[in-house]
């Protein structure tokens, strides 16, 4: 018997692929507990609709991600810490200050997304990867700056 699975099950399949079973563990399992429909002309259609929406939607999820790392990209983020004569940071930059920095200028972006290896420790630029959901990389321009030292007598 052909049926089309509606969830996925451990050595049997996949949702939405079709499979010829046997007609008792058709019968007695996968029907009477919803985890396939019979394979039926009309099951099919709406099983290939549904495969078409969610690569649709699918599609538009990607497309705003994308929109989303363009502007990562055009939006540099200057950090402003203290550090001393030779260029080293009093702490160190993390993934936390970047986001931190980003919401201040208005683009929301969780701190896990950033990769950092380890935190920034001393003055530059430095441009980071951002992995994004539906596999998309963007790169952020990160300029750590020292600030103005005013406690000086």
């Amino acid at each position: 018997m052909k049926v089309i699975l509606q969830e996925e099950m451990e050595n049997v399949g996949h949702i939405g692929e079709m499979l010829e079973v046997k007609n008792g563990f058709a019968r007695n399992f996968l029907l009477p507990r919803g985890k396939a429909i019979p394979a039926t002309t009309r099951n099919l259609k709406q099983l290939e609709h549904a495969k078409r929406l969610i690569a649709d939607k699918a599609k538009k999820a990607k497309s705003e991600t994308e929109l989303f790392a363009r502007t990562l990209v055009e939006t540099p983020v200057t950090i402003t810490v203290s550090a001393g004569p030779d260029g080293k940071l009093f702490g160190s930059v993390s993934g936390k200050d970047i986001a931190e920095a980003l919401a201040k200028q208005g683009v929301e972006l969780d701190k896990r997304k950033i990769v950092l290896e380890h935190p920034l420790k001393e003055l530059g630029s430095f441009v980071l990867p951002v992995k994004l959901p539906n596999d998309v990389t963007a790169s952020l321009t990160v300029n750590v700056s020292a600030a103005a030292d005013t406690s000086q007598a």
